[in-house]
């Protein structure tokens, strides 16, 4: 990244958990398989924003599964913290080069999938999102499996998504 000149957007991800698997998506633009997320909206919080990015990418209800427990607090609200905070170096046509301050949630499914990864296709409409979800299953994203892209190509996770996408897993199937 160049010096102190470049944007940072605030953003936020969610690793959704069911059974022993988070849910993945071809990115188009980062051609990556990532979990779903996006920008924090103005007045949102990470939270929402988590929520918010499953619901419309997905069409799935989901909540988030804390990682760390909370002071309580009677003066205030609290946002549930992130599991992680990661600094993502972006380039995309309309903002060039710049990041992303990224606040990594693990969720879970609030009710049984009735829709399978193919008919997530169909409900997408998000213009980043190429036709492409999938269930990583734990031992997928240990053995760094690689995955069919809508391309044609086969493509492992990146290293973020395989570690994290592992730890939403362990994390969220140990408290259920």
């Amino acid at each position: 990244m160049p010096g102190s000149n470049f944007t940072r957007h605030f953003t936020a991800t969610g690793f959704v958990v069911h059974g022993d698997s988070t849910l993945l998506h071809w990115h188009k633009k980062v051609q990556e398989w990532l979990p779903p997320g996006g920008h924090i909206d103005d007045n949102e919080d990470p939270v929402q924003t988590t929520l918010r990015e499953i619901k419309e990418e997905t069409g799935f209800d989901a909540e988030i599964v804390p990682t760390q427990s909370q002071v309580i607090i009677g003066n205030l609200e609290q946002v549930t913290a992130p599991h992680s905070i990661m600094i993502e170096n972006v380039f995309d046509k309309k903002h060039g080069e710049h990041q992303h301050i990224d606040h990594i949630y693990f969720t879970r499914l609030l009710t049984e999938p009735t829709t399978s990864t193919s008919d997530l296709v169909a409900h997408n409409e998000h213009p980043d999102t190429n036709a492409g979800w999938l269930w990583a299953s734990l031992s997928d994203l240990e053995n760094e499996e690689s995955f069919l892209t809508p391309n044609g190509d086969l493509r492992t996770p990146p290293e973020d998504v395989i570690k994290l996408g592992s730890a939403a897993i362990r994390h969220v199937s140990s408290i259920q």
